[in-house]
């Protein structure tokens, strides 16, 4: 085990007297799925805003469709009534206990000088999501996030860097499974290094979009992809979403990080990865 993993449902007319589920208050935060129970919509709420006086919430179906109800009662959440609320104004709020990566969080402190270390990712989708749920904890210990650009030239790039005791490397890599060209790659470049200096971890998935938990998509898995298709847009193409242009690939990515909150929206064998990787660059 990895360290580092008015109530529309009442009752009616033959009810016989029995009441139906009671709806639970639940606030319409963004990237909370919810179906709509008259037209059967599910969508992800995109956001809460005041039309005509009241409170509406617009939702965004896996296409990418969106339509707009009146707040309230009448959504289910994971099988369940709730009656849907609007998030909390911008009244200060109490800092958060733990980041993204649910370390305890340090409050006050400046970030740290930039260590001689490095991590290195393989591209920016990568290297977003891991500022979005590690960032935090790597301007805390001083850690600088690089992007490599893919890992055909990885044992060129790490002798370059010339890594020592003091200056450590750790590489994220996507698809590293035994066997692979990855694996080869990565297994090269830490021969070529002192020992000690160099860890290469990875995991398994085609891309890093892979590591976002498909719930939060309104998926129950991610596509599979025939090969000699392209990965990215084969997926937008699966889904129905846009996927002509390399723009199309781009707004995709922003939807999929939108929808990471925290480490909890990630898959475990990212987790445990990066964790590893922190802890070896800051030993």
């Amino acid at each position: 085990m990895d360290r580092y993993g008015n109530d529309v449902l009442g009752g009616g007319p033959g009810a016989h007297g029995r009441r139906g589920p009671v709806s639970r208050p639940q606030v319409a935060e963004a990237g909370l799925v919810v179906e709509e129970v008259t037209t059967g919509w599910v969508g992800a709420v995109v956001r809460v805003e005041k039309s005509g006086g009241m409170h509406v919430v617009v939702l965004e179906d896996r296409h990418g469709r969106t339509r707009t109800f009146p707040l309230g009662p009448g959504f289910w959440v994971d099988g369940a009534p709730v009656e849907l609320t609007p998030p909390a104004g911008p009244a200060p709020v109490a800092a958060p206990r733990r980041t993204a990566s649910g370390s305890v969080a340090v409050h006050g402190a400046r970030a740290r000088v930039a260590r001689g270390a490095r991590i290195w990712v393989e591209g920016k989708h990568d290297a977003e999501l891991v500022e979005k749920v590690w960032g935090d904890d790597l301007r805390l210990e001083g850690v600088v996030v690089e992007l490599l650009e893919g890992v055909d030239n990885l044992p060129a790039s790490v002798a370059a860097f010339r890594p020592s005791a003091d200056r450590r490397l750790g590489v994220l890599v996507d698809h590293l499974v035994p066997g692979s060209k990855e694996s080869r790659i990565a297994a090269e470049a830490v021969r070529a290094a002192p020992p000690g200096t160099v860890l290469v971890l990875g995991h398994p998935y085609v891309d890093v979009w892979q590591a976002v938990r498909p719930e939060r998509l309104g998926l129950d898995v991610w596509p599979v992809i025939d090969r000699g298709t392209e990965w990215k847009r084969g997926v937008l193409a699966s889904l129905g979403w846009p996927h002509a242009e390399q723009a199309d690939v781009a707004r995709a990515w922003q939807r999929i990080l939108r929808s990471v909150r925290d480490y909890r929206d990630l898959e475990p064998s990212l987790l445990g990865r990066m964790e590893e990787l922190i802890d070896f660059v800051t030993a």
